[in-house]
């Protein structure tokens, strides 16, 4: 039987190895990268995920050449699960992108925090899967910051804003404030689908359209246990009617905005 080991697991290894071969103790090491003892255990037991300040501070104390940061990068690259890699290529590529979140913030929006809890939900999922599907998410984000980046409009349904809870709360108040951010970039458009509208188009599931530079559109389903690309011209065109309508149904831009500013205020 061959056994997996996350790139979570791998870089907590290299790291106490490192430190071994450089003949120090948890407390020497910390004094020398300006860590306390407490943290730099808590990192090789895996009670907290290093970020990618500590492991350049790593990879600069123990000399390993740049090996820890090389990891994160190479985890934060295989992170995703493997059903889904395939439209993260679409993604990359897309000059214009088109998502609708039915029960919750799109993956592309997304804050860490909040991509954190979502994982957390799933109780399969170790403490390092999680980490590891956050990296991938954010590195997922990077498309949206590059030099010439894809034309994002999200559709977002009322009720995936409105889920503040006792623990929570401050939570779903970061990630409104950043969806905010997100939506006065040039490149971002954020729609909010209001309670109001009753039956919609969007009740058959949360989706993502992605057009190439050759003009064509794929799309992708989000489903409980993974998701499925979508390539046939004729379902792409069901989608891209589906969410014409979502979109004439949702608010302009700015009434969103400031529907995402008046629902986040009791929380600020």
């Amino acid at each position: 039987m061959t056994t997996v080991v996350s790139t979570a697991a791998l870089i907590r290894e290299q790291l106490r190895r490192s430190r071994l071969a450089a003949g120090l103790t948890q407390e020497e090491y910390g004094k020398r990268a300006h860590y306390s003892p407490s943290m730099v255990s808590a990192v090789e037991l895996g009670h907290t995920a290093p970020n990618e300040a500590y492991l350049t501070r790593a990879d600069e104390v123990l000399d390993t050449g740049g090996l820890l940061t090389s990891l994160r990068d190479l985890g934060r690259r295989d992170g995703e699960p493997i059903w889904f890699r395939p439209w993260l290529e679409v993604e990359r590529v897309a000059t214009q992108l088109r998502c609708f979140g039915a029960t919750m913030i799109p993956g592309l929006l997304q804050t860490a925090d909040y991509a954190r809890a979502v994982f957390r939900l799933d109780l399969g999922l170790t403490a390092d899967r999680v980490e590891e599907l956050v990296a991938a998410r954010l590195e997922r984000q990077t498309i949206l910051d590059r030099e010439h980046p894809p034309q994002l409009t999200a559709v977002i349904d009322e009720a995936a804003l409105q889920r503040f809870a006792e623990g929570c709360a401050g939570v779903l108040a970061e990630q409104l404030r950043h969806l905010v951010a997100c939506a006065r970039r040039p490149h971002i458009r954020v729609h909010v689908l209001p309670q109001g509208v009753g039956l919609h188009a969007g009740l058959f599931g949360p989706f993502i359209l992605g057009r190439t530079a050759d003009g064509s559109w794929l799309g992708f389903l989000d489903n409980q246990t993974g998701g499925t690309a979508v390539d046939d011209i004729n379902e792409v065109a069901t989608l891209l009617g589906r969410w014409e309508s979502l979109r004439s149904d949702a608010l302009p831009r700015q009434q969103s905005i400031d529907l995402l500013e008046e629902i986040v205020k009791p929380w600020i």
